[in-house]
């Protein structure tokens, strides 16, 4: 066994002797309370490596400190409230055909899950991010691979997850860390990994992916990876605000450098509604941003240079050339777009986007034929105007679908959805934020006429703990 492999065996192992799958509700909600106390109490010092690491600002990365801390405090409440168990009874009824037995079933977790945390998002998509923080409210245990990109950080944020875990009277076990390609490869093939989430780049995403399916007993492997998030500004629209809506753009395609999921690297523009005179006139000001290693800027060169010498494009702007990455926007038209949509739907991480320019309906329509699944899709319109075959053509590839304003930013809620069809993700029926990212590490278990004694409480007669439960097919609610 390899140095890399032995260390993530150990890590795994200790993960599932942890016995938080044993917790009660109650108890995992206090200890995600404690981690994000604890999470927010070291602010300042993890914001101090998180900036020598990453490049990223302060007022980012404190956003982002809060950010994390509320997203532990959200499944905190989502594991309290308990309907994501999909408590369900049936009561016994021999007159039917076949007989119905008495049946019970609710959600189970998964065991052990392997987190990859990603490059852009240091706190909230990292070693405590939401794949962590669902996880722990669902009752699995994590072996976290930290980021090569903020190493120290990920060490350092997965300590005080430990030493919170541990002054609640937790098991600190419940979080442990794994560093370095070989740790990654052996954490999706342990075979006491029951499944993995996973956030980063289509081809590293894909590997891993396919990882997981060959292992003799495949796991679910939860992968969000590249997004071009489709823009759609409607001729209407432009008519009626086009400074403004070049404005949105620039504010949200260069936000943070454009190393954000949810960029828009697409936007489909009416052809010569000035869109593109307003976009530069934006941009003007806009300062460079270091991306946050060097193997993302030298790949951000590579992909700006490249598309901005094709033939069938024009560079509407580009940015003064620095140690930082300066914005880029080319343009081409609707039929060249079609014609070669492959090259043009690559993602590039950093602040570039393309315009794509369409003359009417039948341009705009075979342009969004082509588009692939994205985490997102926007659509820029001017007040009463009707959008419904725009957004039921951009509803097929997309999660979640935004009008008259900019995916750059997801709300943790309920509602949220933060997941589509590939390379988007590999599993398009899930989401990543939200509350029913927990649904990812949890599998069913039906009791049939099972003595009293072994059921979960949460199924038990008269509901002694009132969660939320369907009763002979009638929804009760908490009590």
């Amino acid at each position: 066994m390899t140095d890399a492999a032995t260390d993530v065996d150990r890590a795994v192992r200790d993960a599932a002797a942890s016995g938080l799958d044993r917790a009660s509700r109650d108890d995992r909600a206090r200890w995600l309370t404690a981690i994000a106390d604890a999470l927010e109490a070291a602010r300042d010092e993890l914001m101090a490596i998180a900036r020598e690491e990453t490049h990223l600002s302060e007022a980012r990365l404190n956003g982002e400190v809060g950010r994390t801390a509320t997203q532990l405090r959200f499944f905190a409440g989502v594991v309290r409230e308990g309907s994501y168990l999909e408590a369900t009874l049936d009561s016994p009824d021999r007159s039917l055909v076949p007989p119905r037995p008495d049946l019970r079933r609710m959600l189970r977790p998964l065991g052990v899950v392997g987190v990859f945390g990603a490059s852009n998002f240091p706190f909230a998509f990292s070693v405590l991010g939401n794949d962590t923080a669902s996880a722990l409210a669902a009752g699995c245990p994590v072996v976290a691979k930290a980021h090569p990109g903020h190493p120290r950080l990920s060490r350092r944020t997965v300590e005080v997850a430990r030493d919170a875990l541990a002054a609640a009277g937790g098991p600190e076990s419940a979080v442990t860390l794994v560093e370095g390609l070989d740790a990654g490869v052996a954490l999706v093939t342990d075979p006491l990994v029951t499944a993995v989430g996973f956030t980063g780049s289509t081809r590293g995403g894909r590997a891993l992916f396919d990882l997981a399916a060959a292992r003799p007993a495949p796991i679910p492997f939860y992968g969000e990876l590249g997004s071009i998030n489709p823009v759609v500004v409607t001729r209407a629209a432009a008519t009626a605000d086009v400074d403004g809506i070049a404005a949105g753009l620039a504010g949200s395609f260069t936000r943070d450098g454009g190393q954000y999921c949810t960029k828009p690297g697409l936007v489909l523009v009416p052809a010569g509604a000035g869109f593109e005179d307003a976009l530069a006139g934006s941009l003007a000001g806009a300062a460079p941003q270091r991306l946050l290693t060097e193997g993302i800027a030298a790949a951000f060169d590579r992909g700006a240079g490249a598309i901005a010498e094709r033939d069938d494009v024009e560079v509407v702007f580009r940015g003064e050339a620095t140690d930082a990455a300066a914005p880029v926007v080319i343009a081409t038209s609707a039929v060249a777009f079609a014609h070669a949509h492959e090259a043009f739907l690559e993602e590039h991480f950093g602040p570039l986007t393309v315009l794509v320019r369409y003359d009417g309906d039948d341009e705009l329509a075979d342009a969004l034929r082509v588009l692939e699944g994205s985490l997102t899709a926007s659509i820029q319109h001017a007040p009463g105007e009707d959008v419904g075959p725009l957004a039921e053509a951009l509803g097929r590839i997309s999660g979640r679908l935004v009008f008259n304003g900019w995916p750059t930013g997801v709300a943790i809620a309920w509602a949220q959805h933060h997941g589509g069809s590939w390379p988007a993700t590999t599993a398009s029926v899930h989401t990543s934020v939200g509350a029913t990212a927990i649904r990812r590490w949890l599998t069913p278990i039906a009791y049939q006429d099972a003595p009293a004694a072994v059921l979960p409480p949460e199924l038990a007669d008269g509901n002694p703990l009132g969660v939320p439960r369907r009763e002979d097919g009638v929804l009760v609610a908490a009590r």
